[in-house]
């Protein structure tokens, strides 16, 4: 009996040594950034962005503010209630403003020329909170009807290229108690930051996932944050002052960026962790 035993267990040791050494090797573990693709592949067909869109398509056709009107007349660029393709166009140059716009700052203007609200009162909101709020959802609406579309900044009025040298400085301004810029983690391939990594938006075309991604969804605080909020926690982050909302800085930035992201499809409101 014992010398069958052993028999047998000789057999299956010598089976299971035949068995071709590459099907018990594991699979090779995923990079960090390829977690996180999958993970933000798996949330895209429930994006909570699609919420704010909905929020901010009501109150663009939405009689509102003092002067009880929608804003379905404001002009985004390509004229006054045109929208779908607006947005990958932005910041532009407005004549009637004689101001290079933002999303943002644009949508104040017409909330305040349209609807009668205050800019200014807006501009100094706390972000999430009043009509703060509106210009957020506002932008992910508006944001939306570009995706898929490719970044196309005009750079054709002198104040355009004049704000494209503007934002270029200050995105590689050093400054502060950390001796940060922009360019300190947006400035070059292969950055990251603990497990994120980090787009190059120096080239052009750009890295798609930067700049053509916001308005985009943060999974890690539950909210959407518009481009403004993105680039004011930038300024948290170098330990700077914090910008005054779609400032002439802010603008330039996004001008820089969007034109060095020329050619990259808008992916606006994405999701980010």
């Amino acid at each position: 009996m014992r010398s069958r035993l052993i028999a047998f267990v000789a057999a299956a040791a010598g089976a299971i040594a035949a068995v071709p050494l590459l099907a018990q090797t594991p699979a090779a573990p995923k990079s960090a950034a390829d977690g996180i693709a999958e993970y933000r592949r798996m949330l895209e067909d429930g994006n909570p962005a699609e919420l704010f869109e909905a929020k901010g398509e009501e109150l663009w056709k939405t009689p509102r503010g003092p002067k009880n009107a929608s804003l379905e007349a404001c002009d985004l660029g390509l004229g006054p209630g045109m929208v779908k393709g607006a947005w990958v166009q932005l910041p532009r140059w407005f004549p009637d403003t004689r101001k290079v716009q933002d999303l943002e700052s644009r949508l104040l203007s017409c909330m305040q020329t349209l609807q009668g609200f205050d800019a200014a009162e807006i501009a100094s909101t706390p972000f999430d909170k009043g009509e703060q709020a509106t210009v957020t959802a506002l932008a992910a609406w508006i944001s939306s009807l570009s995706r898929n579309m490719k970044m196309a900044l005009p750079q054709k009025h002198p104040e355009e290229k004049r704000f494209y040298e503007l934002g270029k400085r200050a995105f590689f301004f050093r400054g502060g108690p950390m001796d940060f810029s922009c360019a300190s983690c947006h400035g070059e391939d292969g950055r990251r930051i603990r497990l994120q990594d980090l787009p190059n938006l120096t080239k052009n075309p750009g890295d798609g996932v930067g700049f053509a991604a916001w308005p985009a969804y943060r999974v890690s605080s539950g909210e959407l944050w518009s481009m403004q909020r993105r680039l004011n926690d930038c300024f948290r982050q170098q330990r700077f002052p914090y910008p005054g909302f779609a400032s002439d800085v802010t603008v330039a930035l996004a001008v820089y960026m969007g034109v060095n992201a020329k050619g990259a499809e808008s992916i606006a409101p994405a999701l980010k962790r």
